[in-house]
């Protein structure tokens, strides 16, 4: 449950800047039905949570872990140089130790955003990009 709090903590934050942006992005989450029209440039953002941990003897800690990303989605030829800029935008936006409150929860950025590597596959190009996160909750 936690960490569904949590995907909505950094997917809203998402959301948002993505709407106002110069150039807007559309953004699919998780479970989310889309179909990209060609050429146009999207983001799936998803978590991978890790396993839920307690750091406690008597058991009333949580801590919840994982990964967040965002697949960078452009049209195949253009090299990379749109979506390394993209990247840049999303390491501002979630910026190293950014604290997000939401249900209870404070969702923490734990680790800077960095690319993976570009993925061709037919008429598109996918960089992602990820950080990972934590929330601890008593």
């Amino acid at each position: 449950m936690s960490h569904s709090i949590i995907a909505a903590a950094f997917e809203s934050r998402l959301l948002a800047w993505a709407k106002v942006r110069a150039t807007p992005l559309k953004v699919v989450v998780e479970n989310e039905t889309y179909t990209p029209t060609d050429g146009v440039t999207y983001l799936r953002a998803f978590t991978l949570p890790a396993i839920t941990d307690s750091n406690t003897l008597s058991g009333d800690h949580r801590l919840y872990t994982g990964v967040f990303q965002i697949n960078i989605v452009t049209s195949s030829g253009k090299y990379r140089t749109e979506a390394s800029g993209i990247v840049d935008e999303l390491a501002a936006l979630f910026p190293l130790n950014l604290r997000i409150p939401r249900g209870g929860l404070v969702a923490l950025v734990m680790t800077p955003v960095a690319p993976g590597p570009g993925i061709p596959d037919g008429n598109t190009f996918t960089v992602s990009a990820s950080f990972q996160y934590r929330a601890d909750t008593n």
